[in-house]
């Protein structure tokens, strides 16, 4: 029997992982599946330029690879998880409001102490989607593509804006037990949801750039899954008694 290939899938944090990490390994079942959290958000990480960061991500796939004494072709894919953050909005709708101990996001504005500050990651923000959208490859040969969660993934998959450490954990087990046992259940909420962009991968990245929508509530993730989704349809209407 052939190894299993890695699906390697990059998110920023913790919560991200206890959501999706058991539904994914179920999705991609022909494969292993490794949950990479970065503890942060590299796309935002001024400490790395634009033009540098598919390097720093094939990186991360190299210090993975390394640990487990692994070349490329011990990798299927590279998917890269990532939030929006309102990052496309005009600088017009960053607000200032000194009571704000962190950015406070509603589907029309960000609230923020230092809007300055917010607005300068909000440009260095959209250098790096604007790279990683059209990468193809990292580590020279591993297929990458990266997909949004817009504002953030806490919106996408539970509805719910600026959510604390503890309901993010909570929310994310909840989603976890609902359809770790339901993965048609999972695809179809992903991909058939109003919030989905199912339109074609760079439509999809289109559509996220323009007016507030990085703000509302968008993901283009279902395309990711959009051959698996076919092949789990063709199987379940062979197996249908003629």
């Amino acid at each position: 029997m052939a190894r299993k290939k890695v699906v390697f899938v990059i998110v920023e944090g913790p919560s991200d992982d206890t959501a999706l990490g058991v539904i994914l390994n179920k999705v991609f079942d022909k494969n292993k599946v490794h949950i990479e959290i970065m503890h942060g958000d590299i796309t935002s990480d001024t400490t790395i330029a634009p033009e540098a960061i598919a390097g720093a991500i094939g990186d991360v796939v190299k210090n993975y690879a390394s640990s487990m004494h692994f070349t490329q072709n011990n990798f299927q894919q590279v998917i890269h998880i990532v939030d929006t953050d309102g990052a496309y909005i005009p600088d017009t709708v960053v607000k200032e409001n000194p009571t704000a101990e962190k950015p406070v996001y509603s589907l029309t504005e960000i609230q923020t102490a230092k809007p300055e500050q917010l607005i300068l990651r909000n440009q260095h923000k959209q250098l790096k989607l604007d790279r990683i959208k059209g990468l193809k490859k990292v580590w020279s040969s591993i297929p990458y593509q990266a997909y949004y969660m817009s504002c953030n993934l806490d919106h996408v998959l539970y509805g719910k804006l600026n959510s604390s450490d503890e309901e993010k954990e909570n929310d994310a087990y909840a989603f976890a037990r609902k359809y770790k046992d339901d993965i048609d259940g999972f695809l179809s909420y992903i991909s058939d949801s109003d919030f989905s962009r199912m339109e074609g991968y760079k439509q999809s990245w289109d559509f996220i750039k323009t007016d507030l929508h990085s703000l509302e509530r968008h993901t283009n993730l279902g395309l990711c899954f959009a051959a698996i989704r076919e092949e789990r349809k063709q199987k379940m209407s062979e197996d249908q008694p003629s």
